[in-house]
This record gives structure tokens, sequence and C-alpha cells, in this order.
């Protein structure tokens, strides 16, 4: 009895002791909650597919693949690419762990197929994505089994761009290019690199093309790039070392195995936009009574001729064209125009047909104020148009309390000038407590009449003031300006760097530039012989680019396909330039020495598509 008595004792503790440690574990683990296990990151993976991809002979019109997890189609216009191109795209879906893929249109005879999904498949749940999945059948007896590839680079930056279709054709003639879709295609990624698959042994011509319509062949203003040479693809064979890893970071074996490299793999498109724009009208507007402005799409060829309706503007307004020569500013100077709440005009301008031929036209506009002037008339005693030019002639300069050594005064007025007296503006240096007058020599910077400068060569560490009296300038709406008054002292040359930049191999047509941290030009300059010089930089980080400049206009200039002209080439120097102050910097740059795809330093490098 007493053993009985103890067993039970000591079953009565061992279930206290259980139920104790269940307690207080399961306490312990209410705020933790489940952890969920570690997160997927393996893409889905492919178990069967009918028919089997490489298949022969296929006739069917529709291509199941299963795999082993739920599955998603993701941006299938962006991510799936069939050749040769489809003209009736097919249905493409998944349901469950299948994929399947409806074909719609008519496939060819004796042809082999490529699906390229790109990153479309991924798991249901994480979205990993299976990347670059590609299914291949034929219709034939055989399936062709070589691979043109490369790269597609924005010419005039060497940045990459994505998205772009790169087909080939057996035919050899340009024209082709204008009339008939691809033969086979490939898409490039976020790297600019393409593939093209499944080619048949043959001599190509070779495009990349910004297909907006998705018709697959060139139409103007797209983007293009070709090159001067045709394609024939081929292999060979290569022994390479195969590692296999038993972990992370331990070999197990080393063994030598035999691999097909297909040629070529290394071909370099100039993507471009040819200078032909559409020429059109994109809006007109009046932003004040005495002026208005007409946008166009691209440059004008020629200025627009302009007939009013109700009102006469003869000798009686001013034309402002931007830089750009695309935005025209009418300033009007007879007050019986501006009190008028539309200027009705007749436009006749060169506008772009549907054959992309410049074809005068004539528009009648009604350009009205956003505030009609006759509605507040009666609350004033004074017309607002009388009010308006009673206020003070605007005007900004470039003056600051510390200025650059290099640069000119500059003065912008928000009117065009009408005229100025000189005997009215002072400029004037410090010496010891004094300042004594220097001469000002003023000009036009350019045709608007409201850009102005004023040049004079800046000593080092001086300090300068500049003076304006009341009614030196006056706009021609008979305003005048306020008086102006400021100090300011010029840089030390201590705080400057200067860089020289001498080519390897010397080129009388290059440009070279400087730039910022942000692919933006800073300075230009043709390149000399004896090396190109850039002084009074500021210390900062730069990046140099160049390009050949073959025409002689200064300025870089795309590629034109009817005339077979590929755009100016261009160059980077691989590495930034970081610049110190007071230091003089010498680079001495052989721009070939560097494969073209390895140039342009990576920090200043992006997907040239995705810019805005």
């Amino acid at each position: 009895m007493a053993n009985k008595k103890r067993n039970r004792t000591y079953l009565f503790y061992f279930f206290g002791i259980y139920f104790f440690i269940l307690f207080f574990s399961s306490c312990a683990n209410k705020a933790q909650g489940p952890t969920g296990g570690a997160k997927d990151t393996i893409p889905p993976q492919i178990i069967r597919s009918v028919p089997q991809n490489g298949a022969l002979n296929f006739a069917k019109k529709q291509i199941l693949v299963d795999f082993d997890e739920n599955i998603s189609v993701e941006k299938i216009a962006e991510n799936v690419i069939i050749s040769p191109p489809q003209r009736k795209p097919p249905d493409i879906k998944a349901v469950g762990k299948r994929l399947i893929v409806n074909l719609l249109d008519t496939l060819k005879p004796n042809t082999t197929y490529t699906i390229d999904f790109g990153n479309a498949i991924v798991d249901l749940n994480e979205k990993n994505p299976l990347k670059n999945y590609v299914f291949s059948f034929s219709t034939g007896n055989e399936i062709d089994s070589l691979k043109i590839a490369g790269t597609v680079l924005n010419a005039e930056d060497l940045n990459p761009i994505s998205s772009i279709i790169v087909g080939i054709y057996d035919e050899l003639s340009d024209s082709v290019f204008l009339q008939k879709p691809f033969l086979r295609i490939g898409r490039t990624d976020e790297e600019g690199d393409f593939s093209i698959n499944n080619v048949k042994k043959n001599t190509y011509r070779i495009f990349a093309l910004g297909d907006v319509n998705r018709d697959y062949y060139f139409q103007p203003g797209e983007g293009l790039a070709f090159t001067d040479s045709f394609i024939i693809p081929d292999f060979r064979k290569e022994e390479v070392q195969d590692t296999i890893w038993k972990d992370s970071i331990t070999i197990d074996t080393i063994q030598t195995v035999i691999r097909t490299h297909f040629l070529p793999d290394d071909i370099l498109l100039r993507y471009f936009k040819e200078s032909k724009k559409r020429q059109y009208l994109v809006k007109y507007e009046r932003k004040q009574p005495y002026m208005f402005t007409l946008y166009f799409n691209t440059s004008l060829a020629e200025m627009p001729q302009i007939k009013p309706l109700n009102f006469d503007w003869k000798g009686k307004h001013l034309v402002q064209k931007n830089n750009t020569n695309d935005t025209i500013t009418y300033w009007l100077t007879d007050s019986i125009c501006w009190e008028k709440d539309t200027l009705q005009i007749e436009m006749t301008y060169l506008k772009t047909d549907s054959l992309y031929q410049l074809t005068p036209t004539t528009d009648t506009l009604n350009i009205f104020m956003r505030k009609a002037i006759s509605a507040s008339k009666s609350k004033a005693k004074k017309s607002p148009i009388e009010a308006l030019f009673k206020q003070d002639y605007k005007f900004s300069t470039n003056l600051t309390s510390t200025f650059e050594i290099y640069l000119p005064i500059q003065i912008r007025f928000d009117s065009p000038l009408a005229n100025v007296d000189l005997s009215k503006i002072q400029l004037s240096e410090q010496k010891d407590s004094i300042f004594k007058p220097l001469p000002v020599q003023w000009h036009q910077v350019d045709s608007t009449q409201m850009f102005y400068a004023i040049d004079y060569k800046w000593e080092p560490q001086k300090t300068y003031k500049f003076e304006i009296d009341s009614a030196a300038f006056t706009s021609i709406y008979k305003q005048v300006n306020k008086k102006y008054s400021t100090t300011f002292k010029i840089r030390s040359l201590d705080e400057y760097a200067s860089l020289k930049i001498v080519l390897a191999e010397y080129h009388p047509n290059a440009i070279i530039q400087l730039l910022d941290e942000k692919d933006k030009v800073l300075y230009t300059k043709a390149a000399q012989a004896s090396g190109t010089v850039f002084e009074h930089l500021k210390p900062t980080s730069y990046y140099v680019r160049m390009f050949l400049d073959e025409n002689g206009n200064g300025k870089w200039d795309t590629g034109d396909f009817s005339l077979h002209r590929q755009p100016e080439e261009v160059f980077y120097l691989p590495k930034k330039m970081t610049l110190i102050p007071n230091w003089e910097f010498e680079e001495v740059w052989d721009y070939k020495a560097v494969p073209l795809l390895k140039q342009k330093p990576k920090e200043i490098r992006k997907d040239a598509s995705k810019q805005k």
C-alpha cells in the first residue's frame, strides 16, 4: 500500500510540473505569435509541358505548362514576346498551377516559333519570377537553334534602353524595314541586352525599333537603330570549367564541359530618334493683355504668317522667339489691342501631313484673356490697362554677394526694352575705402530685347559695386525701373580648380563636355590638339563626354535612316573626375581604349527608356 501511495505522489508531482511548464511556455509564446517559417524566395519550377519544349511538327493551337505551385502571369504585354511576331497576340493565362497559351494567329509551315516569357511567370504568393523562360516549337521537321545577341544603347548618352524591339530580316535592302514586319524578334532588358533565339543559318539585316504602334516595322517618328554590315549567325564549341559547390563556400568538384557559344553575341546598336518630328501647333495663350504666345511641337522650318482679323498691329508689335524656335511670343504696343477681350488672327504655317511632308495650313485662332478686361472697367475710374503700365519695369540680375570670376553681369527684363540710359548705370571697383568708376560695356545677348549683359575682366578677391538709377530703363510700354544697388566680391583663384583633357588620338571634330552628377552638360569646348583646358571650375566631381561633330555645327546630331546616316559618335571618360581647390588636373584620354559598352560610369548610367 505504501508503494502505491508513493507512486501516486510521484505521478502527482510529475503531472504538476508538466502542466506548470506547459502553462508558462504558452504564455511566453503569446507575444511572439507564429513565425510562419522562412520567406519563400524560390521561383516556380516547371514539372511538364504539352507539347514538350522543342517539339517538332506542332500543329495545334494550345500549349500547357504545369508548375510545382500556383502561379500568375504579370504584365504580359511588357514581358512576353513571340517570334516570328504575331498579328493576333496569343491568349495567355494562369489557372492554378497551370500556364495556358492559346495561339490565335495562323502558324507558318516549317517555321520555328519562340515564346520568351521574360519575367512574366511568378508564384502566386511571393511573386518570385521565373526569369527568362523560353518555350520553342517547330511546325516542321527541325528546329532552328542559332542565336544572335547584343546591346542597344541610346546614341546621345550611351544609356541602355529597355523594352525596345530588335529584329532581323533575310531580305537585305533598307526598304524592307519600311514595308514588312520583322522575320524574328527579341526585346531589350533593363541593361539594354537582347537575344534573338532559334535563328536559321542565313545572312541578315538587323534593326532596333521603338515600335509605338506594334506593327513590327519602321514608320517615321519612331526611334530606331541599324548597322552598316550584315549579320551571319554561327557557333563554336568551347571547353569551360564548371564548378560544383558543396555549400556557399566549399567547392565539391570542378568539371570540364563542352558548351556551345553562339555568335555574334556583341552586336552594338546605337538607338536614336530622327530630327524629323511632326510639326504642328500645340496651343496658344494670352497671359497678359499686351502679349500672346504660340507653342509648336518642334523647331519651325519657317515663321508663321499672322494676319490680324479684328485689330491692326502694323508697326505696333514685336516678335520674340525662344532658342529652340518652337515658342513665339508677340508683344503688342498698341493699347487699342490690349482692350480687346479676344484677338482674332488668321495664321498660315507649315504643318506635317500624314506622309510626313510639310504642307501650308491656315487656321483661325480666337485668343482670349484668361480674365476678361472689360468685366472690371465699371469698378475702376482708370482702365486696368492704364493701371497696369503704371507699375515698375521689373528686371533681375545674376549678381550674388560672392561672384564668379568668369561671369558677366546678366540682366533680364519682364518685357522688351525700348530704351536704356547708360549714364544712369554705374560699375565701380573698391580701392581702399573708395569706389572708383569703371567703363560699362553694355550689349544685347539675344534678339528678344529682354536679355542683356555687361562684360568686365574681374580681378580675384576684389569688391565691386553695381548701381542703376531710377528710370535708366524704359520698356516698350513706357514703364521705368526703380533704383537698384548691390555690392559683390569676386572669388579667390584659390577657390577654383582647372582641368586639362588631352586626347591620346586627337580628332579635329571632337567636342568635349563636362557633366555634373546628373549627366547634365555644364561646359562645352572644341577639342584642342595641345589639350582642352577648362578653367575656374568649382572644386567638385565632374564626368567627361565627347562627341565627334562631323558636320561642324557645334552640337550633337542624330541619325537619318533615309540617308543611311548614323548619329554622331559619343564617348565617355570611364571614371569620375574629383577636383580639389587651387589644383590643376591633367587627364590623357584614349577614348578608344575601353569598349563603348563599358565607358559610361555606373554612377550616371540609367535606363534611357525610363528617363523623364
